[in-house]
């Protein structure tokens, strides 16, 4: 997934981030409006070209149309678009927005528990901070939705990760338990004692008992079944939670033991952390054992060697776009072509794992997108055209997350999830001017921007107090 074993599954951030994280919804009350842009460029997202001055409407925080040809209902305020981009706003898959707020400071850092007695069992719903200065950051970068997960650090398991909207208001999270996240390869050899063997077997004695678990009657701790729910539409008999007996003969606890019984029952998609072609075969594999999980293949930097295998088998992929060359021996092949090349193969890919660092940064997601679009000028290369690479940031990875048809799109019932650029937005010199989510105009203000603001004309009126004598 990166250029370092854990740098995909490990966020990264300035430390000037963290500050000024106090009193970040006072004074903002949240309210949906209904606007309509017009005579705009719209992109709706769902990868078909822009859309030369069409309008976009919307109404109660859902969008009620958009492209050309669009009535603007007369109680509705009207926005003039003209010289200016409409997109809906951008999926930032497979970030830790929300779970830290300066990564060298280890008591902020909620994004990996080394030193946990669980793996598939955690949850990152709980540590999630909406007020967190990354949150901001990537919010006014276009960014109104992600998928956020927690790094494997104790086990391979990371543990369930959630789908979040980056709305400037106390309620972040959209579908908690959203998907289970597993590492093999390089890093989670290190994790499961030394080799790819073993992470192997972790994995599959893990979705063996989970499954054995699920099904086996025997299981003392009650005369029957009874069902709760660990998330959206996800059961779990409690007999495995609260039975204080235990059996002698397996190796997960009875918490993460529940965690997994979606995963191996197909209701929570495993999302798996591999780079190397043989590792994305060995992944595929697995089917064959476990016929009904839900795979997403994460990383996959030499996805483009057996593209034609994964979108045989129909499983989507999270690209890192940052593995452009090759850092370690499981990314020998990475190429930037690798997207493009399984794209043409007919694989589903999202671009994602930009956790935070400073060349990491979700908001950089566009950047991305537009580099996949400037290969279709170099000769040799394979990437994407302008629709299908805004897909690859908006309603691809909203498919992938289970927000299909709600989230990165422009169409009639799609969140109200709307960001107007003064350009092009997979230009590196176009950015946001208003972003909106769910129908709330969102505040365009961040530590970052009030640096900017501060330093920009600088004088002495604006030294801290300290500089008083």
């Amino acid at each position: 997934m990166s250029a370092s074993p854990t740098k995909s599954l490990r966020p990264f951030g300035a430390i000037g981030l963290a500050l000024g994280l106090a009193g970040a919804f006072v004074g903002y009350k949240a309210s949906a409006q209904d606007f309509a842009i017009t005579n705009a460029t719209v992109a709706t997202g769902d990868g078909s070209a822009p859309i030369q001055g069409a309008t976009v409407v919307v109404r109660g925080g859902k969008v009620v149309a958009a492209g050309s040809g669009v009535a603007v209902p007369a109680d509705v305020q009207t926005i003039d678009g003209s010289g200016k981009w409409v997109t809906p706003g951008l999926f930032a898959a497979m970030t830790a927005l929300g779970l830290y707020d300066a990564e060298g400071i280890e008591e902020s850092d909620d994004s990996g528990a080394r030193n946990s007695p669980f793996g598939a069992a955690l949850d990152v719903t709980p540590a999630l901070n909406p007020v967190s200065q990354h949150v901001a950051v990537a919010r006014d970068g276009g960014i109104t939705r992600a998928s956020v997960f927690s790094r494997p650090a104790s086990s391979i398991f990371g543990g369930q990760g959630a789908v979040v909207d980056l709305g400037a208001d106390p309620n972040m999270v959209v579908r908690p338990r959203a998907f289970q996240l597993v590492a093999l390869g390089e890093y989670g050899a290190q994790l499961a004692g030394g080799s790819r063997v073993s992470a192997h077997a972790v994995l599959r004695n893990a979705l063996r008992e989970a499954r054995q678990y699920s099904s086996d009657s025997r299981i003392p701790g009650g005369s029957g079944p009874r069902q709760v729910s660990t998330g959206d539409d996800i059961p779990v008999d409690t007999r495995l939670i609260d039975n204080s007996a235990e059996r002698d003969d397996v190796l997960l606890t009875r918490f993460d033991a529940a965690a997994l019984i979606p995963v191996v029952n197909g209701q929570q998609p495993l999302y798996v952390a591999v780079e190397r072609a043989a590792d994305i075969r060995a992944v595929l594999a697995l089917r064959s054992e476990f016929p009904k999980l839900k795979l997403v293949l994460v990383g996959v930097s030499e996805g483009w060697r057996v593209a034609s295998e994964i979108a045989a088998a129909g499983v989507p992929v999270i690209a890192d776009p940052v593995d452009d060359l090759p850092s370690r021996f499981e990314q020998l092949a990475a190429t930037q072509s690798n997207v493009g090349r399984m794209v043409a193969a007919g694989v589903k890919v999202a671009l994602g794992g930009l956790a935070g660092s400073t060349g990491d940064q979700p908001k950089n997601l566009a950047q991305y997108a537009g580099n996949l679009v400037a290969l279709t000028k170099v000769p040799g290369a394979s990437g994407l055209s302008w629709g299908q690479a805004f897909a690859a940031i908006s309603s691809i990875p909203a498919e992938i997350s289970g927000q299909g048809g709600r989230a990165g799109v422009l169409k009639a019932g799609a969140a109200g999830d709307v960001v107007i650029w003064d350009g092009d937005p997979l230009e590196l010199s176009s950015a946001p001017e208003r972003v909106f989510i769910d129908g709330v105009e969102q505040p365009k203000d961040d530590h970052q921007s009030r640096l900017k603001d501060r330093y920009r004309d600088l004088d002495d009126r604006d030294q801290p107090k300290a500089f008083d004598w």
